[in-house]
């Protein structure tokens, strides 16, 4: 039977206390590189524009004209009826539907079958533009050239857009070039925040 005399435990607990101050050490030294990394990029927003309409088109306009302007690093990728936000001003149509849309205020009540009446949407799109402009809030193309002078990335869908029978023309000029998801996903790969709106 071996025996261990008090010397060697002494030396076995000291080897193993330096061993853990070792590692502690590079551990935090470790943590505070990253920390100075992180501190060192600017914080980014990836968003995802799905929708097409004109209520859906402020979301993610809004949110990312406000974090670039706080100094963010902001990518939108449009999708589906999102890339119609990226039409040129002389394509875009963006509307908004009373029908189906029991939240929208209207100056009256009114039962939702009546946004079914032919014209209801162009109207509704109109009270909408009127109540928004008396608000002081930016227009669609405004919040655009907004984007566009903070930096913000416009990144249209080039699978939807093939589907959708959209041309790189049909696009404002500040889009970038027609990218696929996997684009999208390297940029928002290391996003502090990502929105699907």
């Amino acid at each position: 039977m071996q025996t261990v005399d008090s010397e060697s435990i002494v030396l076995t607990d000291s080897l193993r206390q330096q061993i853990q101050a070792m590692v502690d050490a590079r551990v935090e030294a470790l943590w505070q590189e990253k920390e100075q990394r992180e501190a060192d990029r600017p914080r980014k927003l990836a968003i995802i524009a799905s929708r097409g309409t004109l209520d859906w088109a402020y979301p993610p306009l809004i949110l990312a004209t406000a974090a670039a302007s706080l100094g963010w690093d902001v990518g939108i990728f449009f999708t589906f009826y999102g890339l119609s936000i990226l039409n040129k001003p002389e394509l875009r149509k963006l509307e908004v539907a009373p029908l189906g849309n029991p939240a929208m205020p209207m100056p009256v009540p009114m039962p939702q079958l009546v946004g079914a009446i032919p014209g209801m949407t162009p109207m509704a799109t109109t009270m909408m533009k009127k109540k928004f402009k008396a608000h002081g809030v930016a227009s669609i193309d405004e919040l655009l050239d907004m984007a566009v002078d903070a930096g913000v990335r416009l990144m249209p869908c080039g699978m939807t857009a093939e589907v959708f029978g959209y041309k790189r023309e049909d696009f404002i000029d500040a889009a970038e070039p027609m990218c696929g998801a996997a684009a999208f996903i390297d940029f928002a790969e290391d996003a502090d925040i990502s929105l699907f709106i």
